[in-house]
């Protein structure tokens, strides 16, 4: 319902009172607010409004706290905002109060009203209560305007000497303040939907200033290492990651609906297992002895493979002690899933028809467009055969599984790869002449052998194993595989890797007898893979490096050098 009349009077003020034991009692309009509150957080109506008695909230029942001391050497911004925030105090304002019983966000405000509006229209029975974070502040006398923004969005708010009770304490809003304001929305003479703020308290003063509007946060490492400040003023990177959160939503909504069962397995390990890497280390003082972070999560759940669970799977957290760059980061996030009697080419299924459902849900279509060029993840995905993909695109005359070979003709036309053992040399080359390639997700199907410590032997091709990775955008995504189940076979291949080990390669993989105690008992034939969600969450938000899809990437610790540290300074500056 719209109108052009004025808001109705309000009324008078409701006072605090006491019992006979002189125990403080909620006022009338604070009983109000707290029914309205309540109901409205129970209530399926997406825009339901309250009704409230009038009160003034900044008025507090409380006993008046003394203010924290001040450090010595305070910027003088700081030294202004803490007497901003004392002239409040000083004006009946409770400094950092308890709670505030917000009714509604900014969106549901501006979704009420839709379309094109007319000046002059207000909707005084509609009585919102917000909260959030003043990003924009212009006083005019005996008035002022602000833009108020919260987790949901944006609107424009409007305080005056005539409508707003404690507006003189207004003065003293710094921006990044925090503030709760109660009114209903009008149309201004622009035809902007404003909330008429008729009373309002701070609830939080923030004591530094906030980057430049127009500006913003630029340096890309201060943007990661003050993540909290990039949140507030970047709503694009909000966007990422609630991008992210619906993503992880959506996989496992598809895996529990195909009778997966998530689990976790132990992020502390005797032996990191499930892939080449170097770990972590810790000591537990307690136990008295050293473990690893782990560097996969393979080797625990196949061990529920053994112990009778079909369909399992776990998102978590992975730690490797390596190098950082755009898609590379020692802390990422990873999903791991098993299913009992199947192979790689049945997980193969499983894993296409969970990216294609996961695009189009995010995206309304089987396309997605990442650093400017169109992804199609429409069924069924490209298979791509690794030796032959090799032979053609490096220009080989002889089969790349001969290894003499091989290092022969690389080490004439790729002398930085000469220091590269002769078992990771068919990796190394396939990402320098085939992995740039593939771009739309193709499957790059039987690895070799020599890298593949925990697959099945190619049924029917010597040399390779039972092995597709799953490439899209030029970077490997996931991993899939047949899985190892020959207890006696698997201990063979981890005492090469031991050997590997002895000999100073300290990413071949530790020798787990727990692990082959397990498959001595028997592991089903299994089908497994291992997708990076950091690595899909770039291609879905269309982020060129991983630290822009984790809230909080490890970055080298302050004060102790290295690239963006300057950026400190220019952010105060803005």
């Amino acid at each position: 319902m719209s109108g052009n009349a004025r808001a109705a009077p309000r009324g008078e003020d409701h006072n605090h009172s006491t019992d006979a034991d002189g125990q403080w009692q909620m006022a009338e309009g604070e009983t109000a607010w707290a029914i309205c509150f309540l109901s409205a957080a129970i209530r399926p109506e997406p825009f339901a409004f309250c009704h409230l008695p009038p009160t003034r909230p900044y008025t507090s029942p409380h006993v008046r706290r003394p203010p924290a001391p001040r450090p010595e050497g305070l910027h003088e911004q700081t030294v202004s905002r803490l007497n901003n925030l004392d002239a409040q105090v000083a004006a009946g304002f409770e400094a950092y109060p308890y709670s505030y019983a917000r009714t509604h966000h900014a969106r549901d405000v501006l979704a009420a009203h839709p379309g094109e509006l007319e000046s002059g229209q207000e909707w005084p029975e509609e009585v919102y209560a917000l909260a959030g974070r003043v990003t924009l502040m212009r006083h005019m006398g005996k008035a002022a305007f602000a833009d108020l923004n919260d987790e949901h969005g944006k609107i424009q708010l409007h305080f005056s000497k005539q409508d707003t009770d404690g507006f003189d304490a207004t003065k003293k809003i710094d921006l990044g303040d925090i503030i709760g304001v109660r009114g209903f929305p009008f149309v201004t003479k622009t035809g902007q939907l404003t909330l008429r703020v008729t009373s309002w308290q701070p609830l939080v003063k923030s004591l530094h200033p906030l980057p430049s509007k127009f500006h913003g946060l630029q340096d890309e490492e201060l943007r990661a290492r003050r993540r909290y400040v990039d949140l507030m003023v970047n709503s694009e990177s909000r966007e990422v990651y609630r991008t992210r959160s619906r993503m992880l939503r959506f996989i496992r909504h598809f895996l529990d609906s195909r009778d997966f069962m998530e689990v976790e397995g132990p992020t502390l390990q005797v032996v990191p297992g499930g892939t080449e890497a170097r770990p972590f280390k810790t000591f537990h003082n307690a136990l008295g002895h050293e473990f690893s972070l782990r560097i996969s999560l393979e080797l625990y759940l196949k061990r529920l493979l053994v112990g009778g669970f079909e369909r399992v799977y776990e998102i978590g957290r992975n730690y490797r002690n390596e190098g950082i760059d755009r898609t590379h980061n020692p802390e990422f996030t990873m999903l791991e899933a098993y299913f009992a009697y199947g192979d790689y080419n049945d997980m193969m299924k499983l894993v296409e028809q969970l990216l294609h459902d996961l695009v189009v849900e995010l995206k309304g279509e089987p396309k997605l467009t990442y650093q400017g060029k169109e992804l199609d993840f429409s069924l069924p995905f490209k298979r791509l055969d690794f030796v032959t993909a090799l032979k053609e695109q490096a220009g080989l005359d002889f089969d790349p599984l001969d290894l003499v070979k091989l290092r022969q003709w690389s080490d004439e036309r790729h002398p930085e790869f000469r220091k590269v053992p002769d078992y990771k040399l068919l990796d190394k080359l396939g990402g320098e002449y085939v992995e740039p390639l593939l771009q739309n997700p193709t499957f790059l199907t039987d690895m070799p052998l020599a890298i593949s410590p925990l697959v099945k032997v190619h049924r029917e091709r010597a040399g390779l194993a039972e092995r597709a990775d799953l490439y899209v955008a030029g970077f490997e995504l996931a991993p899939i595989y047949s899985e190892l189940n020959d207890a006696l076979d698997q201990r063979a291949r981890f005492e090469a890797q031991t050997a590997r080990r002895e000999a100073g390669d300290d990413e071949a993989h530790e020798q787990d007898e727990d692990f082959l105690l397990a498959l001595e008992y028997g592991m089903p034939p299994t089908a497994g893979m291992g997708m990076g969600m950091d690595r899909l969450a770039m291609l879905l938000t269309d982020r060129d490096s991983i630290r822009d899809v984790l809230l909080f990437p490890l970055l080298r610790p302050e004060g102790t050098g290295g690239e963006g540290e300057k950026g400190e300074a220019e952010a105060s500056a803005q």
